[in-house]
């Protein structure tokens, strides 16, 4: 016997006598290798800050404590519930004169989104129109809906900081109802928000505001914004 082969025996019976397996070859043949190490594993995420189960926004504080109780007793309603709210507010920005510019596009969505804080969508054409230069489908404005808490908070800003902040404000049309209890305001520059940073800005865009209530009646929708201290001048 060789002097090999007489040195594979003993390592085997040296493995079998410490107790453990002889790992020296495997029973398929096949060398073992490790596990590779998984590619392009996703990044761990910032964990973020839980958002407060008590806050309320201060319009929504000021709908239920004074608002409400007002409307109520000016309309005379049997039910609290019967009152007027406010159920969704509508931004849009028309970028007619930027359609077909994908760069302007996205300047006006990353700025509605900033203001309104919630990602804003791109509206197209429905139909063409050879005047303007408008192909259906073309991208030619954006807007954002907002809800609850958000609505709430947009609005509180708009009152408080972005209103004051037009040149030349005199007041709000108190004529702008559709008949069916909602309201809607333009206005010319949206840099009055304090989110937008006009050193950076490119574009300067008109945005469109409306107010979607629940009332059933022009009166009651005006009553139900003037709560708000909406600055209507008729």
């Amino acid at each position: 016997m060789s002097e090999k082969g007489a040195k594979e025996p003993r390592a085997k019976k040296q493995a079998q006598a410490q107790g453990g397996k002889d790992d020296t070859k495997p029973r398929d043949g096949k060398a073992k290798s490790k596990p590779a190490a998984k590619a392009d594993a996703a990044p761990a995420r910032a964990p973020q800050a839980p958002r407060d189960p008590d806050y309320v926004p201060r319009f929504r504080k000021r709908y239920d404590e004074v608002v409400r109780p007002q409307l109520v007793e000016e309309f005379a309603y049997k039910n609290p519930l019967q009152a007027p709210r406010i159920k969704k507010v509508v931004l849009n920005i028309g970028a007619g004169e930027a359609a077909g510019d994908q760069k302007k596009i996205q300047s006006a969505v990353n700025d509605l989104t900033a203001i309104a804080g919630q990602k804003a969508v791109v509206t197209r054409a429905k139909k063409a129109i050879a005047t303007y230069k408008i192909r259906e489908g073309l991208p030619i404005g954006v807007k954002v809906t907002l809800r609850k808490d958000r609505m709430y908070e947009f609005l509180d800003r708009l009152i408080t900081i972005a209103l004051p902040r037009v040149r030349d404000f005199r007041g709000l049309n108190g004529r702008s109802f559709d008949g069916q209890g909602n309201y809607a305001l333009g206005l010319k520059e949206h840099i009055v928000f304090v989110e937008i940073d006009y050193d950076k800005t490119e574009n300067v865009w008109g945005m469109d505001i409306i107010i979607n209530t629940s009332a059933r009646t022009d009166a009651e929708a005006k009553a139900l914004l003037k709560g708000f201290q909406f600055p209507f001048i008729n």
